[in-house]
């Protein structure tokens, strides 16, 4: 059973929620008591009809403006796949939610309200879809049931989206359109009969047809060292042992290895998750592995295949969410944290701001407040082991943390 994990974006009162709740009750995903409170609710509010956005809207101020203001994540199953589900709020000014709620989604569900059409908010979120290099975007044309079911209204704004898809500069994307009402449940787990004119599939079908390597960024393996292993006891006395995640492809038994930074080199001597051999580290398996040499290797320290290394060094430039109210200047210094490493890092140049609704770039600016996304040069206090984003997402990829407060104040894609 494979893991997909989705992101929802959409803008406000799009139904990202209630989409989600039609999910999580047509699977019959609720809890009896969750579906309980959500009925109860529903009717004390006044509702002819259940209000499933209740199922993933948690904050009191969630419920009573009826948006989405922090992401949740919503975990469910089917017997074909397991999700994780990252509902991420709609408003501009939670932009930065939407980045992080998406950074490590495979999949994305864009809501376009039926009666709206693509807006504003439709141009931002497909370019952050677009940004974070997600491989599978749905386009759910929800309310439909307020369009009367047009068949002319769909196209008009699977035409408009199709016009926006032309300024995307990731061509490995996959866009479907599916009409749905999250309300009523059409088309989102069974097949409309209000919809005779569409003949694909609907959105649970689509999810679970999707091929889990396909829609995953595999990229070349990864070995980030979180722990040395050193047995104290007279069984284990001489095992020395480098546990972490493989990230990217796979590692095996017998795999020449470079350690960085030191580039000693050795090979593969045994690959253990718990107390059992294997031969084959699969990517995003957390293992323990040992080497056939007496290198050393700390935590920090990354084992990449031989033939196949990272970028070293202490500079790099990166594409920047921004997501603290304090504004990040040329000259501002932060710790940098790129997978277990921590560096100082100083901001080189902010060198132009990027416009997420497509509308181009701002050149000359001398900060980047809170939502803005830029493209930012840093400097570091000592060399790291990256991979550019478009190769490697998690290699690629790092958080910004003020060094006064400990608070991430962004997170940053390199280029």
């Amino acid at each position: 059973m494979g893991l997909l994990k989705l992101a929802t974006a959409g803008s406000v009162d799009d139904g990202k929620s209630t989409l989600i709740g039609r999910l999580l009750y047509d699977t019959k995903s609720l809890t009896t008591d969750k579906l309980e409170a959500i009925e109860r609710t529903s009717r004390q509010k006044g509702y002819d009809y259940l209000d499933f956005s209740l199922a993933t809207d948690g904050l009191v101020a969630e419920r009573e403006q009826g948006i989405t203001i922090d992401v949740a994540h919503i975990y469910f199953s089917t017997p074909k796949k397991s999700y994780i589900i990252a509902d991420t709020p709609g408003h501009v000014e939670y932009t930065r939610n939407m980045v992080t709620g998406a950074s490590t989604s495979q999949a994305a569900i864009i809501l376009i309200d039926a009666r709206k059409g693509v807006i504003e908010q439709t141009h931002r979120h497909f370019f952050i879809n677009n940004l974070l290099r997600i491989k599978e975007v749905v386009v759910a044309i929800n309310k439909m049931d307020l369009v009367d079911f047009s068949e002319e209204r769909y196209n008009e704004i699977k035409t408009d989206f199709q016009a926006l898809m032309q300024k995307r500069d990731y061509a490995e994307q996959r866009i479907t359109f599916i009409p749905v009402s999250a309300l009523k449940g059409d088309n989102v787990v069974h097949a409309s009969k209000n919809t005779p004119w569409y003949q694909g599939e609907t959105l649970l079908e689509h999810l679970e047809a999707l091929d889990m390597a396909a829609v995953s960024n595999v990229g070349t393996p990864r070995f980030p060292v979180q722990y040395v292993i050193r047995p104290k006891t007279a069984e284990f006395h001489d095992f020395r042992g480098f546990a972490g995640k493989v990230y990217g492809g796979e590692l095996s038994v017998g795999d020449a290895v470079v350690a960085l930074p030191s580039q000693t080199r050795s090979t593969i001597k045994a690959i253990y998750v718990h107390n059992k051999q294997y031969k084959t580290a699969s990517r995003r398996t957390s293992v323990t592995i040992t080497l056939e040499d007496e290198i050393n290797v700390s935590r920090g320290d990354m084992l990449v295949k031989a033939n196949d290394l990272p970028i070293v060094d202490k500079q790099f430039k990166a594409i920047v969410a921004w997501m603290d109210a304090q504004q990040l200047r040329a000259g501002n210094k932060y710790v940098v944290q790129h997978g277990v490493n921590k560096v100082l890092a100083k901001v080189g140049a902010i060198h132009h701001k990027i416009n997420p609704d497509y509308s181009g770039i701002e050149e000359d600016v001398d900060g980047l407040g809170m939502n803005d996304i830029a493209a930012v040069s840093f400097k570091l206090n000592k060399p790291i082991f990256y991979d550019r984003f478009k190769d490697h997402r998690t290699n690629g990829s790092f958080i910004i943390i003020d060094t006064q407060t400990n608070s991430t104040v962004g997170a940053g894609f390199i280029v």
